[in-house]
């Protein structure tokens, strides 16, 4: 069969995933392509600048590709791509030597026990910039237990720490995220 642009951008995942295990490039490069924006908007969460979740993407994308053959097709590929794009941030963040660095208690600010009040929407730009202003292990525990939906059980196992730890560092992570938002955003609205 000739495969037009057409016909190659109508295909399905699992068509394009029978094409990827058959070795034909061309069904790599369109599932890269296909998952490209859902794999960045997944890793930027967990790195502190846009290279770096790119580098994750690719090293996820390599892991994708190796490990193909055991997906299971009657799942859905987006949820199991999706856990491959985490697990590697999280090794990623392993291998980095900050993994080991520990948050000093006394440089976060005292938290007000009252929320900012929002008078404006976020943008993602917004948003990013905020969650790139967290230490890495707050920023990794947010993500996994806010976004992903793990349990602190879960993320202790995933992170090598204890399950108090994960629950410490989601509590630091809001604060701190409350703090950046009422210096950095509301700030920024009273100037305008």
């Amino acid at each position: 069969m000739v495969w037009t642009n057409r016909k190659l951008n109508d295909l399905t995942d699992i068509q394009l995933i029978e094409g990827c295990l058959s070795g034909k490039s061309r069904f790599q490069e369109l599932l890269y392509r296909r998952y490209f924006s859902f794999a960045m908007s997944i890793c930027v969460r967990y790195t502190k600048t846009p290279d770096d979740a790119m580098e994750v993407v690719n090293d996820s994308y390599l892991k994708m590709f190796d490990s193909l053959k055991s997906f299971d097709k009657s799942k859905p590929f987006k949820s199991w791509f999706a856990r491959i794009l985490v697990n590697t941030a999280i090794d990623d963040f392993r291998k980095s030597k900050k993994f080991n660095s520990h948050f000093a208690m006394d440089v976060m600010p005292d938290s007000d026990s009252q929320e900012p009040e929002i008078d404006q929407e976020l943008n993602a730009e917004d948003i990013i910039s905020l969650f790139s202003q967290l230490p890495d292990n707050l920023r990794i525990t947010f993500n996994l237990h806010e976004i992903e939906g793990y349990s602190h059980q879960e993320i202790a196992n995933m992170l090598g720490i204890e399950t108090s730890s994960s629950r410490a560092n989601l509590t630091r992570a809001k604060s701190m995220l409350r703090n950046l938002y009422s210096k950095n955003v509301t700030t920024e609205s009273y100037n305008e």
